[in-house]
Parts: structure tokens; sequence; C-alpha cells
């Protein structure tokens, strides 16, 4: 491991707070050593996984992503570093001997972010939360581990998967509006759901047994994390702290009064920050417990 700082580590820190609050409040927790790379790594995330918002169709989009696949194997002291972001997350994975396949395919599951295709089945969906959501969490215990790798491959795949499927369930009524499907052709067809009625807003007694057998699926991964979290060190409860959202937000979610299309899932920056403190505690506490 290097010694290099991480360049615009502020910057990116304000960056990941304002786009992604979840991940900001587990950088509170991290080691201040890593923080910043941390953030780097989260703020890489803020701009690829925000570029459908900001392009007007695909085409810039693509053009996007190949920037930063060029950006992150340019050879050392090349212009790109300019960029805050790009300039950090290369001094990140420099520093911490992160794997570039992990980014590029990061990127490459992304695309499907800047089409209106379907989702095709549900190990489609659960690959492209592992290539996105599982990645990040592993890249983060990496470089919580000080670039070594600490053999969390399997829980952090297993989290990211639930705190992504999560996620998307939390966004059906903004994915919706926008002709954006994300819940699996094979899921659907099975409960017999016609996609238009989704984009139309209307809530169907088919859809909502198509959405409870997915957060069935978010609940299996997250019940395998916490089974499987006891073997994570303190040091890198940090990386999967945001998973601590997914059981509460799957219990809403599964409410009988909860319109998925059109009720929003969010929760208070206070209860939200309360939520992560809890965690931590807890996690600190089994630690002591067994030491």
């Amino acid at each position: 491991m290097t010694t290099a700082p991480i360049p615009d580590a502020s910057y990116c820190l304000q960056h990941v707070r304002q786009h992604d609050f979840e991940r900001y409040v587990s950088l509170l927790y991290a080691p201040e050593a890593e923080r910043a790379a941390l953030a780097a790594l989260y703020a890489f995330n803020v701009e690829i996984a925000r570029a459908r918002e900001v392009v007007s169709d695909p085409m810039p989009g693509e053009i996007r992503f190949q920037w930063w696949r060029d950006a992150l194997s340019a050879p050392e002291g090349a212009d790109i570093n300019q960029h805050p972001v790009a300039g950090a997350i290369r001094t990140a994975i420099s520093k911490y001997s992160l794997p570039l396949a992990a980014f590029d395919n990061l990127i490459d599951a992304r695309v499907f972010d800047l089409y209106d295709d379907p989702m095709p089945s549900l190990v489609d969906l659960e690959g492209y939360a592992g290539e996105t959501s599982s990645a990040l969490i592993q890249l983060a215990t990496i470089i919580l581990s000080k670039g070594e790798d600490p053999g969390t491959a399997d829980v952090a795949g297993h989290a990211g998967v639930a705190y992504a499927l999560t996620g998307l369930l939390r966004a059906l009524p903004w994915h919706a509006r926008r002709r954006q499907l994300y819940l699996p052709a094979d899921l659907l067809a099975a409960h017999d759901v016609d996609p238009e009625t989704i984009f139309a807003g209307k809530m169907t007694p088919q859809l909502q047994s198509a959405l409870r057998e997915l957060r069935e699926v978010a609940h299996r991964h997250l019940e395998q994390t916490r089974t499987d979290i006891g073997s994570v060190s303190r040091g890198l409860v940090p990386a999967f702290l945001p998973v601590c959202l997914v059981g509460p937000f799957l219990t809403r979610m599964g409410r009988p009064d909860f319109d998925p299309l059109h009720s929003s899932a969010e929760m208070s920056s206070l209860r939200l920050q309360w939520s992560m403190w809890r965690s931590w505690r807890q996690a600190v506490r089994r630690r002591r417990s067994v030491t």
C-alpha cells in the first residue's frame, strides 16, 4: 500500500453527503485514515449511478461511461486527475491495490440504467446487484483492510443484493414514472403482471404478489448476511452499516396500507442516523463479548 494522500477528499465527502446520505453516514464510523479513500469510492459510485439523471439519452451516457473506463486505466500523471473524483479514486485504487476489474464490471452493469429494456430475470437482477452494490461493499472492505483481501466476498455478496433490491423497490414509483423497469420479467410473468399497469401507476393483486416475492428474496439475502456477519471483524463493519436499513424498509413496504407505486419508504435523517448508530453499537458489543 502506498502512502499517497487522497486528493479532493473534502469534495468527495460533500458529494457523497449530497447524493448518497446513507453511505455518507456510514463514513462517520470509518477510521479517519481510510475515510478519504472510502469517500472517493462512494463519490465514484455516485458519478456512475446518477448517469441516467444527467444525460439526455443513452448515447451521452455510454460516452460518459467510456470516459470513466479510460480515466481509471490512464497512466499516472494523466490530465484526467484534474477531475476531483477521478483523481481521488485513481489514487485510492493505487494506494489500496483495488482491482480494476471490479470497477469495469460495475460500469458495465450500470449500462442497463441508461436504457428502458426490461430486466430479463431474477438471476439477472441479482447479478446486477452483485456487480454494483455487492462490489462496492467488497471494495470498501479492502480499503478498511488497508489493501488486503479480507475474505468477505460471500457476505458482501448477500449484503449488497439485499441492499440493492430494497433500494430498487423503494425507487419503484420514480422508475415507473419514467417507464424504467427493474422488476424481473420472469417474476412478473409468473404472477401475470402486465408492465403497462405499473407504468400507469395502477396497483393490482398480481403486482402486490410479485412485489411480495421480491421482498422475500431481499429478506433471504438479509438473513444470510445476518448469519455471516459475525465472521466480519469490527474494523470492516462500516462497509456494511447501510445494510442495517434494509430490515426497517422491508417491514414498512410490507404493511397493508403501503402503496408501492405512490408511497415513499424513506425515513427521517435522524432515524437513519440512529439506526446506524444502534447497529454499530451492537456490532461493537458482540465483538467485545467474543474477546
